[in-house]
């Protein structure tokens, strides 16, 4: 499956969105929220992404605000996406967790790796996990 449309939803229902995207391509974060969550994602641009809920439906929460919000479905609580800007990602963003999307498969899918743990997306996504805690500092 590659630049497709894709529908998603959270576990109950109340959320429903289409999102254009390649299946194949996923992402891993080591942010705290995404590492808690357990979140393989991939990123679009907000024009890939179609909400066909009603935004009562969504509970939100924002732990970084110059960066993103995360949406949750307020009856199930399932994370379904977030929104946001980051210069170092080419901007304006939704974040898809691809465990919402009808037909993913993560056997399927070639993962890159993110450093959101340290702020660090200059460096870029790799093909190898970050390190989910900071290297101990020397003793001098």
């Amino acid at each position: 499956m590659n630049n497709l449309s894709h529908h998603g939803s959270c576990l109950c229902g109340d959320v429903q969105f289409d999102v254009e995207l390649d299946l194949r391509k996923a992402s891993r974060c080591n942010c705290t929220l995404c590492t808690k969550l357990g979140v393989t994602g991939s990123m679009v641009k907000p024009a890939a992404f179609a909400l066909r809920s009603p935004v009562a439906s969504l509970s939100t929460f924002t732990r970084t605000p110059e960066v993103a919000t995360r949406y949750f479905c307020a009856r199930c609580h399932v994370y379904c996406y977030g929104q946001g800007h980051l210069a170092e990602l080419g901007g304006d963003f939704v974040s898809i967790n691809l465990g919402c999307v009808d037909g993913f498969d993560p056997t399927a899918a070639e993962f890159v790796h993110w450093d959101g743990r340290h702020d660090n997306w200059a460096a870029g996504p790799r093909p190898t996990p970050w390190p989910v805690q900071a290297a101990p500092v020397a003793a001098s």
